[in-house]
């Protein structure tokens, strides 16, 4: 059976669901942009929206404060920022959203980095009394790097800037020529006023020389399809069901939530990294035997042959099979407050695979600034994004994160106490350097 079952014939419409994460720099109003599109998409019980003002009102305040509605930690609500992402999942009659406000103090951009990580949007929010600074480049940069397709800048507190188009043309212009140099395929500018409201659910009376959607419209409206026939068709295996009960004395399945793709009964498949071929005899959903499985499903497979299969593999349609290495060139983003280093001793984490692992080289640190390349750095430190060569003790099957996002990606860990210590993207990006000689091998865990 054919691997390219297109999405209708197996039933599937155009995605409903929008992923997306909110990013920008301290206090230029994520929490609160979050809060009014909550609210004025009429996405809030009444009971949230009563414990808000009252919050408000014993500290003082005339309105709501709507940034309440997403700030949930007390720290949060006493500093007026956001430490942690907050998930929120609300609904239009057009589409259904899954929300990460992500922290905008640099000290928390690791925040940032997972909330984007699955998103296929991100609005990044500027000030439009302060236009495009550091943060605001180091989010665009992150967004590069994780691949979202679709980027929205969001120009707020107009208000406090009498609503000049002049600023926000000037703040866009930058914006873009930033973003477009880093490869982000698609930006979307949006003069806003979170506080007041302005083109975030309503257009704005105040900003008659804007003709663009309002934030809602056009996350409502951005198309976000998820063809499966064109995936990698990868399921990580997670656990190997066997229970040996009377009623079911044989039965061997191998369980995962599918990563990309999808998989047929009849299909020809390898296990990695062993590399041994058999074909899909079953496939199990709910507890129910399905002709084909995609993309995010959690199934069981059952195989022809009795293969050894364990945690960590990664099942493939043998067609389609990635190459096994222990070499793995990949930017990544250090989020750990201790510093990466050239023969540092990690653990990489790849699906539901952990190995050994040796950083041999970090080729090149990106500066934020002009976009240069600093070459050699000797290490990473915290909120730092470069290249790094790392050695795996075992072979892995990684995809490049281009084709991929979750077979091409990895966390490096702190094999003393399991601290995440980078976030890795397989292959080239923008921050690609030149070709670097390999160096000595280093001590340690050697491999």
């Amino acid at each position: 059976m054919s691997t390219t079952t297109s999405t209708t014939e197996l039933g599937l419409t155009e995605t409903t669901l929008l992923r997306f994460a909110t990013a920008g720099s301290v206090d230029d109003g994520k929490s609160t942009l979050v809060g009014r599109l909550l609210h004025d998409s009429k996405s809030v019980l009444t009971d949230q929206l009563e414990a808000v003002e009252r919050a408000s009102a014993s500290r003082g305040q005339d309105a709501p404060d709507l940034a309440l509605l997403t700030d949930g930690l007390r720290a949060e609500r006493e500093q007026g920022i956001t430490i942690d992402v907050a998930y929120r999942y609300f609904a239009t009659p057009e589409r259904r959203f899954i929300l990460a406000d992500t922290p905008g103090h640099v000290q928390y951009t690791r925040n940032m980095v997972t909330g984007a990580s699955t998103a296929e949007l991100t609005v990044i929010l500027v000030d439009a009394r302060n236009g495009v600074v550091e943060q605001t480049r180091r989010h665009a940069a992150i967004a590069a790097l994780l691949r979202v397709p679709h980027v929205v800048l969001a120009v707020n507190k107009m208000d406090l800037v009498g609503y000049q188009e002049a600023i926000f043309a000037g703040i866009a212009e930058e914006f873009t020529a930033y973003a477009t140099e880093l490869g982000v395929p698609e930006v979307t500018a949006i003069p806003i006023s979170a506080l007041v409201g302005d083109n975030v659910v309503e257009p704005s009376a105040n900003m008659d020389w804007y003709g663009g959607p309002t934030v809602l419209e056009h996350l409502e409206t951005v198309p976000v399809a998820h063809d499966l026939s064109h995936c990698h068709a990868r399921l990580p295996v997670q656990y190997v069901i066997r229970p040996q009960t009377a009623e079911h004395p044989d039965y061997r399945g191998y369980a995962g939530q599918i990563a990309a793709g999808t998989f047929h009964v009849g299909e020809a498949v390898t296990v990695l990294p062993s590399g041994r071929t058999t074909t899909i005899s079953g496939i199990d959903l709910l507890g129910k035997p399905v002709d084909a499985a995609w993309t995010t499903q959690s199934v069981t497979l059952l195989l022809t042959d009795d293969i050894d299969v364990s945690r960590g593999d990664l099942i493939v349609p043998t067609k389609d099979a990635p190459a096994t290495t222990q070499d793995v060139e990949a930017t990544v983003c250090h989020v750990a407050d201790q510093p990466l280093t050239v023969g540092h001793r990690v653990l990489l984490k790849h699906g539901t695979r952990t190995v050994k692992a040796v950083v041999k080289d970090i080729p090149s640190r990106l500066t934020l600034d002009d976009l240069s390349l600093h070459p050699h750095p000797g290490q990473l430190v915290a909120n730092d994004i470069g290249r790094v060569k790392i050695r795996t003790a075992e072979p892995l099957p990684v995809d490049s994160y281009a084709d991929s996002r979750r077979t091409g990606s990895f966390i490096l860990i702190d094999p003393a106490d399991g601290t995440t210590l980078t976030a890795g993207m397989v292959g080239e990006s923008f921050a690609s350097p030149e070709p670097v000689k390999d160096e000595t091998e280093d001590d340690g865990w050697d491999f």
